[in-house]
């Protein structure tokens, strides 16, 4: 007869324990399984220039930041003045991925309210960003100088951010800041 009382108990601890759990999960986190890889190849066609091409190789010898943005997305206006302030600081070259946007608008975009880029990819489409593991913007990747993926930040990127998150890892990649450019 004890058993009868036993099994229910059991499974209202085994649910709890898990319910315990999520509650200590951040629900805005979610892993990238690219950290540790090497970054997804790809070449499209520049933002400013769509007859000049952007594209995996020109991230490669030293470390950079990927920025996905597009001028729809309220977080990326957010970010976006620190990012112009970050890219004038000179400490990790800044490219841009913008994704599914118009191609005017964006240019009327960064003419208005800077361009913090060495250089922006015309993802019109959203292939690229797909095979990045993009699904919403704005997403900073980290690269090192040899194309791995070491931190992928999802929502706009702060000061706050920069300091605790990036610097820590890009110190830890390159020794100082700014980076030396590696020799490939």
């Amino acid at each position: 007869m004890m058993w009868r009382y036993l099994i229910p108990i059991s499974v209202f601890l085994v649910l709890s324990a898990f319910f315990v759990k999520g509650l200590s999960l951040n629900p805005r986190y979610v892993p990238s399984p690219l950290l540790g890889k090497p970054a997804p190849e790809f070449e499209l066609p520049r933002l400013k220039d769509p007859n000049l091409s952007l594209g995996s190789v020109d991230l490669e010898g030293q470390v950079t930041l990927l920025n996905v943005w597009a001028t729809w997305c309220v977080g990326c206006r957010q970010e976006h003045g620190f990012l112009v302030e970050l890219s004038q600081e000179n400490n990790v070259p800044i490219y841009g991925l913008n994704w599914k946007d118009d191609r005017n608008t964006a240019l009327d975009w960064l003419s208005t309210l800077g361009d913090p880029y060495i250089g922006s990819a015309f993802d019109e489409l959203g292939e690229v960003a797909i095979d990045w593991g993009v699904y919403g913007a704005p997403e900073t990747f980290l690269l090192a100088s040899d194309g791995t993926v070491l931190y992928k930040h999802i929502a706009p990127l702060t000061r706050d951010i920069w300091t605790s998150e990036f610097l820590p890892r890009i110190i830890s990649e390159c020794g100082s800041i700014p980076c030396p450019i590696a020799n490939n």
